[in-house]
């Protein structure tokens, strides 16, 4: 299934720097960065419930923020790219790293 995950993460502390690189990383072992704060993940059941247990470790609730979104299996209809930004299958393109 496809998620989408975003994040917004106070960074006016070292502390908060620090989350927000941890946060950015996790997310890019699991999916494609689309937007600055905002990463397209195609995931099992299983792992979406281990990344939103382990972002919501990560943050502090008292000044971040989480959101996923579910996109379901047929996410392919319901994502329309405009902009400068090529658009991407993570299914079916090739990614190296």
């Amino acid at each position: 299934m496809m998620i989408l995950v975003t994040y917004d993460v106070s960074v006016t502390s070292p502390l908060g720097q620090s989350r927000l690189r941890k946060v950015a990383k996790y997310c890019q072992n699991h999916g494609i960065r689309v937007q600055n704060s905002v990463f397209e993940c195609v995931v099992e059941p299983s792992v979406y419930e281990k990344m939103k247990n382990d972002l919501t470790r990560i943050i502090d609730k008292k000044t971040d923020s989480l959101r996923f979104y579910m996109m379901g299996k047929n996410w392919e209809k319901h994502i329309v790219h405009i902009g400068a930004k090529s658009s991407i299958n993570i299914q079916s393109d090739s990614i190296i790293l």
